[in-house]
């Protein structure tokens, strides 16, 4: 006869083993909820089980999934932590059993309606940080052990990191579909010029805050625009949409590229406080000859024409934007431009090197902008700069003039 120890021991290893399953980690988020629920609910032999997830700024916890009580989720069901059974959990973060349930320690009326007896609560959490809650109920009372608690921590500890990943993938899809709705895929046509952009990621994430804009205004004049948004992800994705939404207004207001970021300046110091902007801004005339440019703590760009050297515009950098200093005087550089010159503009995740003086990877620049058609231009930089993989994000801005 096998001692009663060992069979006990043999059933907890199987428990583990089915919440712990490496198959799990082949669903997506909302079937793994799902399947974590259904196999707690016959492991722990209880008729409830739900997830509730923590909205960390309204520091509510929401319904997100539940087997034997759906209609909590579809009602959309919120508990501010603190308040009710759920909230008791997240507040002490500690185990919570209700022998018995009664209005007095429930706030959900889908709780009293589908006639809960008994509930057992766990906290989930991430590094210390509340995640949600999980907990589980039997329609008839019930005793919960400390081999229940242990395991439904188990299954909290699951939960965590699918959480993590579902947070980290919803954040990761917005921002890039952002990102694309903002980073024009193709540039206006604009008589006499040939323009070509790229946008490389440098962050695991996929998104960031730099991009690169190019608009007619009605004066026939065309604004041209590289930025960057310090960090990355979501945040600085959205700071960015709403700076170069921002710009394009100021533009239509503006004649002078230097008052266009001024105003743009204000903008980010007031609204978009600790968000630090780079900015260039040029206007290129309608016979595309003359060029005004203003820079926000931005590098310059580089110039390519017929029998002269390549250069880097000899533009002032101004400070960036939002640095919330007492607002700088802002400088436009009046540049002429040159039949068959070809202007890069660029952030500097295109040149900038660990362990690299910022004038070396400049100077690789300068020297690798060929005279050529825009695509054979941005081409021939990012596999000489070998930016395909970079450090940090790069847009870029290739311009030719043809007449």
């Amino acid at each position: 006869m096998v001692p009663v120890d060992v069979v006990g021991d043999e059933q907890w290893l199987r428990r583990i083993e089915a919440v712990t399953d490496a198959t799990l980690s082949r669903l997506d988020v909302a079937d793994l909820f799902d399947e974590l629920l259904d196999r707690v609910r016959d492991l722990l032999r209880v008729d409830t089980a739900a997830i509730l997830l923590l909205d960390v700024r309204a520091q509510q916890l929401v319904a997100t999934a539940a087997r034997g009580l759906e209609e909590e989720v579809r009602q959309g069901f919120r508990v501010s932590i603190g308040r009710g059974f759920a909230g008791q959990v997240a507040l002490t973060r500690q185990p919570v059993i209700l022998q018995e349930v009664t209005s007095a320690n429930v706030v959900n009326p889908v709780l009293l309606q589908t006639g809960v007896r008994s509930l057992l609560g766990v906290p989930i959490t991430a590094r210390g940080d509340l995640v949600g809650v999980l907990h589980v109920g039997t329609l008839t009372p019930r005793r919960f052990t400390p081999d229940d608690v242990r395991l439904l921590e188990l299954v909290a500890d699951r939960v965590s990191l699918a959480s993590r990943a579902r947070a980290n993938t919803l954040d990761q899809t917005a921002a890039l579909a952002l990102q694309r709705s903002l980073i024009p895929t193709d540039l206006p046509e604009v008589p006499g010029l040939e323009m070509a952009g790229r946008y490389i990621p440098g962050h695991a994430s996929g998104v960031g805050g730099d991009w690169y804009d190019v608009f007619t205004l009605p004066s026939g004049w065309s604004g041209v625009v590289v930025g960057d948004v310090s960090g990355h992800g979501l945040q600085s994705a959205v700071v960015m949409g709403r700076v170069r939404s921002a710009l394009r207004a100021y533009a239509l207001i503006c004649d002078d590229p230097a008052e266009a970021l001024t105003l743009l300046d204000r903008k980010v110091v007031h609204f978009e406080a600790g968000s630090l902007t780079t900015a260039l801004y040029a206007m290129i005339s309608p016979d595309n000859a003359t060029m005004h440019l203003s820079l926000a703590g931005h590098p310059r760009p580089v110039m390519a024409a017929p029998d002269q050297p390549n250069t880097v515009l000899p533009a002032r950098v101004d400070p960036p934007l939002g640095t919330g200093r007492r607002r700088p005087q802002r400088h436009t550089t009046t540049v002429d431009v040159p039949r068959g010159a070809v202007l890069v503009a660029y952030t500097d995740g295109l040149i900038e090197r660990r362990g690299e003086l910022f004038d070396t990877g400049l100077a690789r620049l300068t020297e690798a902008v060929p005279l050529a058609p825009v695509g054979t231009v941005a081409t021939t930089i990012m596999a000489t700069l070998d930016a395909e993989r970079p450090a940090d994000d790069i847009a870029l801005l290739a311009i030719r003039r043809l007449t």
